[in-house]
């Protein structure tokens, strides 16, 4: 392993119960990077998806591929903790095979685009376990300020009015 969870989360912004990487295997600084994530009967949302036959939800398994590769771009920022990556888009997401506890997802991203002055990145990723491919997709995010590009909290709908 070359980065371990307490090395992510120098880097990465999330915690428990939504950081969903255990470990870094590869990187090559914005190219490419190679995530773990060790997929336990104790997380949570196994409790309701689906309970007798428990897969992981495929919005989480792109969740994790996003984390990783955000990873690999947030390291490079100066000031990390002032940003934020947000989804911009998913293309082409595909799931081949279901991912169940036990299973240990191997998450590969690889830089597609980064403009880096506008902080728009696109990475191309595919999560396998045990060599098969459980899902691929293509992810779009944008880099956003943290103090001064944080959505205005909603208005509760009787003071809108």
């Amino acid at each position: 392993m070359l980065l371990d969870i307490n090395e992510i989360q120098k880097v990465l912004p999330h915690r428990y119960p939504f950081l969903l990487i255990d470990g870094i295997e590869e990187m090559e600084r914005w190219k490419r990077i190679v995530g773990i994530k060790n997929v336990s009967i104790n997380e949570s949302y196994f409790q309701g998806h689906f309970p007798g036959k428990p897969i992981m939800p495929g919005v989480l398994i792109i969740e994790s591929m996003a984390q990783t590769g955000g990873f690999l771009l947030l390291q490079e920022v100066a000031e990390r903790e002032k940003k934020l990556l947000y989804f911009v888009s998913i293309d082409n997401a595909r799931f081949r095979r279901p991912v169940v506890p036990g299973d240990q997802l191997r998450l590969e991203m690889n830089v597609v685009a980064w403009r880096e002055g506008l902080g728009f990145c696109k990475l191309h990723g595919r999560a396998t376990v045990n060599g098969e491919l459980a899902a691929e997709a293509t992810l779009m995010c944008k880099m956003v300020d943290l103090e001064t590009e944080m959505p205005p909290a909603a208005v509760p709908a009787e003071k809108a009015r």
